[in-house]
């Protein structure tokens, strides 16, 4: 048996993965929650195998709530499924920890795959996010430059383009004004670009924020 934790702030997807889960005997949804705070929670009980989450977070963003999940318990199978496109998300958060990644447009039987997959030890990675990971190993294509930012710089990003002040991302992050600081310019430097705004229309443009 999979104990499984649904982790979304949509009640009415909680209740359909819930529901479809149900008809599949080696799966059982032990945990929900809908935000990522209570996500923390559930891994502090550390009564789950699959962890399956989605990015848009009422308390904090995705990224924040994945890392702070896998600093806890580096060894739960995390799967991300997002509304956001594949081609946005899906290689970041495999960067950043996540087991897999799922787009909701999905098969739901994809879903079930997944969820067993990532269960084994093993990552779940769909054809075209595999196509995306073997283009950038090939350097066939530019790597999008949000994708070359540390976990931390990418944080960072996330949180200014969403306008938050670097004083509210300090106490975020539990980090020094001074050191939200310098993480600022890394970023700045490396996507080459000069104020918040810009950070704001690059996120947008590139779907990472709505």
């Amino acid at each position: 048996m999979i104990r499984v934790a649904i982790v979304d702030d949509h009640a009415i997807v909680r209740a359909g993965l819930r529901q479809y889960f149900s008809t599949h005997v080696d799966l059982r949804v032990t945990e929900e929650a809908s935000t990522g705070r209570e996500a923390l929670d559930i891994v502090r009980r550390g009564d789950v195998d699959v962890m399956l989450m989605d990015l848009s977070m009422p308390d904090q963003n995705g990224i924040d709530a994945l890392s702070a999940i896998k600093l806890r318990a580096p060894d739960l199978p995390l799967l991300v499924l997002s509304g956001f496109p594949e081609e946005h998300y899906a290689t970041t958060v495999l960067r950043q920890g996540a087991s897999g990644y799922l787009n909701k447009e999905c098969d739901p039987e994809d879903i079930v795959k997944a969820i067993r997959t990532v269960a084994r030890g093993r990552r779940y990675i769909s054809a075209n996010v595999a196509d995306r990971l073997a283009d950038g190993l090939r350097n066939d294509i530019q790597t999008p430059v949000h994708e070359q930012l540390s976990k931390r710089e990418l944080q960072v990003f996330l949180r200014l383009a969403r306008g938050e002040t670097v004083g509210d991302i300090a106490k975020g992050l539990s980090l020094s004004v001074k050191t939200v600081s310098t993480y600022r310019t890394r970023v700045m430097e490396k996507m080459k670009l000069a104020s918040n705004s810009d950070l704001t229309y690059y996120a947008m443009k590139n779907g990472l924020i709505q």
